[in-house]
This record gives structure tokens, sequence and C-alpha cells, in this order.
């Protein structure tokens, strides 16, 4: 065994120990399977006979599941709409071992819901064929803010570390960039946010953890070459003043730039052909978050969570990955 092998297995050791708090969206992932009948009359489409209907947790309920499939102690800080995708996606959530009790329910509210068709012929593998968006309405209500940072605050009075999850769907909004930004001053609390679209939005954090497309969205151009990446994320991590950001790469692994060091290309682990990329996003953060709390560098970090990725992203629909397999595949498979 490596001495990084034996390091990333002794930090995942302490993953029970910690606390994480996630504030963000909480989406409900559907999943709506069925098979192929047959042509319709009505028009030159098929009828799909349904089989099965599930919801998973998506978005910031997804990146809680996988911090709880780890091990660890999670809170939740968001809201969902009084209807039957927000009450199933709670049950999930308190069946997965994660702490609702700061997702608050608002009836004037939607859950925002994503329904992806899955079909299939008979006795054959099912394929996504449409997705469908359910998406909330911002949240105006004055009340309903106040008592999202009221949660935010008490939750994380005995926290070891904080995600934003920001798919811009209104529990983030710019209201709460201050304290955020005082959060992410305490000595030895990272603060890490994962925002689709509002990265800027978040200045002075701990880390992002962007994925390569999202990087060419935020500085308007192609990174066509390593030391395009390697400049553009310098001047993207002293812009935001960041501590480090880790941009995620797909099939080309991920890259970490941290306080004081060179970039460190990791390069992927796992099968050539990821299964599905759904959620992938949020294990990653999920991970590397985790690690930094339970005492890792940014460094080590970001190897356990290339090793989580490279697990999720093998298994069919927003899925999570737990401490004896990221172990497992840390035995298995050394990254340099």
């Amino acid at each position: 065994m490596t001495e990084l092998q034996q390091q990333l297995l002794t930090i995942i050791n302490r993953f029970p120990e910690r606390r994480i708090v996630i504030v963000g969206d909480a989406i409900a992932d559907r999943f709506l399977h069925g098979s192929i009948s047959r042509v319709s009359r009505e028009a030159p489409v098929f009828i799909l006979r349904h089989e099965q209907t599930e919801t998973i947790p998506g978005g910031a309920a997804n990146c809680a599941v996988n911090l709880a499939s780890l091990g660890a102690h999670v809170s939740l800080v968001s809201v969902v709409g009084d209807d039957e995708p927000g009450t199933e996606l709670k049950n999930k959530l308190k069946s997965a071992g994660v702490d609702i009790s700061s997702v608050l329910t608002a009836k004037n509210l939607q859950t925002t819901t994503k329904v992806r068709i899955l079909a299939g012929h008979a006795h054959s593998s099912r394929q996504q064929v449409i997705r469908i968006d359910y998406e909330g309405t911002a949240i105006s209500d004055h009340e309903l803010r106040s008592a999202i940072v009221g949660e935010l605050k008490r939750k994380l009075s005995d926290a070891d570390a904080l995600i934003v999850s920001d798919y811009n769907y209104g529990v983030v909004d710019d209201s709460m960039t201050k304290l955020l930004k005082e959060v992410a001053q305490e000595p030895s609390f990272p603060v890490l946010v994962d925002s689709r679209f509002r990265l800027e939005s978040f200045p002075g954090l701990t880390a992002a953890t962007p994925n390569e497309d999202e990087v060419e969205h935020l500085i308007g151009e192609a990174l066509d070459s390593q030391a395009k990446l390697e400049a553009t994320t310098a001047e993207l991590k002293s812009r935001l003043d960041f501590k480090a950001l880790l941009v995620t790469r797909g099939p080309n692994g991920m890259m970490l730039l941290a306080d004081g060091n060179v970039p460190l290309h990791i390069r992927a682990v796992g099968g050539d052909q990821p299964v599905d990329v759904t959620g992938a996003g949020d294990t990653v953060i999920a991970t590397f978050t985790l690690g930094l709390a339970s005492g890792a560098s940014f460094s080590d970090a970001a190897h356990l969570a290339n090793y989580a990725g490279g697990l999720v992203v093998m298994k069919r629909g927003t899925a999570s990955v737990t401490a004896q397999e990221l172990e497992q595949s840390i035995l298995n498979t050394e990254v340099l």
C-alpha cells in the first residue's frame, strides 16, 4: 500500500465523526420506466406502457444523501412545496439518514421536480428519451427567507463544514452571501460552493468544484489547452478570492489549484465509458468537503473526490457512494 492510499483510508475513518450542513435547492428526481408497446394511431410516436416511477433526491438533496452514505452526520437546509413530490423527497431523505428538521415546507411553492422518461423494448435496457422539468417559483416571502437563514444559523452552531448547493432555484440568494463569507472566515471551517450558473455571486469562500464547461461559461471562451486551463483557473480563483478550485474534467479527470501549490492534475478513475453522469457533481463536492472537514489537505481531499466521482458515474440514475466502496476503490486502484 502506498503512502497516499494509507492517508486516504485514514481520512475516511474520520468521516463518521463529522457534521456537515448543506444549504441549497432540493430537487425531486423522478424516473419513469416503461416499455415500448406500439406506435400510436394519434401521432407518429411510440406508446409507452408504464412499469414504475421512482423518486430520488436530487440537487442539494442528492449531495446530502451522498454525505450520509459516506457516514457523516448531515443536516439539509432547504424548502419544498406542500405537494406529493415534496413529501416523497423528505421521506427519502429521512430514510437515507439525513436530518430534515430544517427542510421547510411552503404551501405556496411547488417542489422543483425533474421527470426523466426511460424507455425501451421488452427485455432491453431503458434509455432516457426526454426530461420534463417542473420548476418552483422564486421565494419572495420575506418570512420564509428569514426562516431559511435562521435554520442555517442554528445548524451551523455545531457543524464542521458547510456546502452551498446552488441550482439557481432560489433557496440561496444574494442576501445570504454576507453570512456565507463571514462563516468562511472561521479558521478550519470549510465553506464550499457548487453553483451551476452563479459562481461569481459567492466570492470569499473556501473552494468551489466547477466542471470544465462551467469554467468556460464563466470566462466566455473555450479551454483548448492545458496551459490555458491552468492560467484561466488561476485568474478565476484569484478574482473570486477562493483558497482552492477543483475543476472536474470528465474522462480527463480533475485539476486542483490551491494556494501556494502548482496545478495538480489527477487522472480519472473507473471505466472508459460512464453509465450515467447525473448528479456526479454532487458526489464530488460532498466527498471533497467531507475530506477537508476530516483534516485532509486540498490534495488528499481532491483524490478522495476523484475516486468517488469515478464510482458514481458507473451507476445508473442519481446515485451515491458508500465509504466501503470508496475504500475498496482506493485499495484496488492507485491514482497519481
